[in-house]
């Protein structure tokens, strides 16, 4: 997937989608184009402009970013010292 198609698709599209409804479908197509592998930064070029998907992108990058501490977290070994 292209970011520059997906902005123009989303372009036209996200002035049918109501304003209250349009937070979450950025977040849908931000989620929809990192999952394609669609790089990060070619996501911040091609919606520079637009605040919507702006604050999904940053949104899913926080999530993102949480959800790989707890994984992290939740590797740790837990040794017991009493069996060495």
């Amino acid at each position: 997937m292209n970011a520059l198609v997906a902005s123009e698709i989303w372009g036209e599209l996200k002035r049918y989608i109501n304003i209250v409804d349009r937070g979450e479908a950025a977040e849908q197509l931000v989620s929809i184009m990192v999952d394609n592998d669609v790089d990060v930064e070619d996501i911040k070029d091609a919606f520079k402009s637009d605040g919507d998907i702006k604050r999904a992108l940053t949104s899913y990058l926080d999530n993102d970013r949480d959800y790989s501490d707890d994984e992290e977290e939740s590797e740790v070994d837990d040794y017991d010292d009493d069996d060495y």
